[in-house]
């Protein structure tokens, strides 16, 4: 499972993060989101026993969703968060043997990066897809004058303070994707919270200009 192949469904172009979330409520949380219609899904591994709650989300929704990492930040990690079969691998940041190793392991890499030169650097790593962060500080035009620079065929996500109020706009200003934390998931949040703004997040994405 790729971000190719989600794409491909016709699904949204949106990764949920799920930061701070505990094993026994991962794959309710998850079940919500998917039955929503997102289908991108990482669990920050600064939250509580985030491998537990990786291979339970994978286990269940493997087959139609693709499930992984954020906050990965060295290689042992990596190599944690394949055994769990899980295929996502998000970084904050660029670090050359974090994304050499993911894709030797066959992890769909989204490095972090925010500077042409870090956006480069993962290019050169051999990463397909940036995370542009964290994009809240900057403004659309940040990521219109990255677009300039870097070839086309590389997807630029916007993340980092993107909500329903402004994901509609990353996306026209050329990102390929959003990551969505914060005003989706918070910790404690229920399954049904988590269904409501997930709702809301594609309804707003979804609306006419």
């Amino acid at each position: 499972m790729t971000i190719d192949d989600i794409l491909e469904t016709g699904a949204p172009p949106v990764i949920a993060i799920l930061r701070g979330i505990r094993p026994e409520e991962a794959v309710s949380v998850t079940a919500a989101l998917v039955e929503a219609g997102i289908r991108m899904i990482e669990v920050p591994l600064n939250s509580p026993d985030p491998f537990a709650s990786i291979a339970a989300m994978q286990a269940q929704f493997g087959d139609t969703a693709l499930i992984g990492a954020g906050t990965v930040l060295d290689v042992a990690s990596v190599r944690k968060l394949a055994d769990t079969g899980a295929k996502l691998l998000v970084t904050p940041n660029t670090n050359r043997d974090v994304i050499a190793r993911g894709i030797g392991l066959g992890l769909e890499v989204m490095p972090g990066c925010l500077t042409p030169t870090e956006a480069f650097a993962a290019i050169g790593s051999g990463a397909r897809r940036l995370k542009v962060f964290p994009a809240g500080v900057l403004c659309t035009a940040y990521l219109k004058a990255l677009l300039d620079v870097v070839p086309r065929h590389f997807g630029l996500w916007a993340v980092g303070g993107v909500d329903a109020g402004n994901a509609r706009d990353w996306l026209a200003a050329g990102a390929e994707g959003v990551g969505v934390g914060g005003s989706l998931y918070r910790a404690g949040d229920t399954a049904q919270i988590v269904a409501e703004k997930a709702q809301a997040l594609l309804a707003a994405i979804a609306r006419p200009s």
